[in-house]
């Protein structure tokens, strides 16, 4: 029976991700310089970088100013998203059916904390596991087991919503249910191990998951 639905954040329920990306192009763009913005899309939802963001500056750049300059994009970019559709429906439905509600994120807990406050998202959740909580960050699971370990539950009891190939292999290498929701900048990784995957989680009704899942309410 499920118990609990765990989600990821970035990329999942704000498109953070895509903000990430055009605040480096806002800082390109800004100093004339040409950004690789597909070479830095595809290493979205990894634990780090695979590339230099800032090689088009040279050498002899300053990478303080230009990474403290793209923080400034990137805080108002994301203050400004809404969260994703489907998102809202499903937080409140698992609220009213009793169901236990977790986040997984390889973020650091202040961006969490900070978006979460933004969004006013903090009582939807019974707890919050983020990167510096666990030993390892997404694709090994143990944000996951956390979640499950503070829940009493096993992974079978849950489902995971996440939009990246790193955050749906996590989960799936914790036991859980997964559901993939890509986005504009994940939608080329590969997500042949998941359970289900969806275009937003407009298409995912909790009652539909459920039955989908193996459970029709707390038990």
């Amino acid at each position: 029976m499920i118990r609990a639905l765990v989600f990821d954040f970035d990329g999942l329920i704000l498109d953070t991700e895509t903000a990430l990306i055009d605040a480096y192009g806002d800082v390109h763009a800004a100093h004339g310089r040409p950004f690789d913005r597909p070479t830095f899309a595809a290493s979205v939802g990894h634990a780090e970088y695979s590339f230099d963001p800032w090689r088009a500056f040279g050498p002899a750049a300053n990478r303080v100013a230009l990474e403290e300059q793209r923080r400034r994009f990137n805080r108002e970019r994301e203050l400004g998203q809404p969260l994703l559709p489907g998102v809202a429906t499903l937080l409140n439905d698992a609220r009213a059916a009793g169901l236990k509600v977790g986040l997984a994120s390889n973020s650091e807990r202040p961006h969490i904390d900070r978006l979460f406050a933004h969004l006013k998202l903090r009582p939807y959740f019974d707890f919050i596991a983020c990167r510096e909580d666990a030993p390892s960050p997404k694709p090994e699971p143990d944000l996951y087991r956390l979640v499950l370990q503070d829940f009493g539950l096993r992974g079978h009891e849950a489902i995971a919503f996440e939009d990246s190939h790193t955050g749906s292999l996590a989960a799936k290498r914790a036991g859980l249910w997964v559901v993939a929701v890509p986005n504009p900048s994940t939608g080329h990784h590969d997500f042949g191990h998941v359970d289900l995957k969806v275009a937003s989680l407009v298409e995912c009704p909790l009652a539909g998951l459920m039955a989908r899942f193996g459970g029709t309410g707390q038990g």
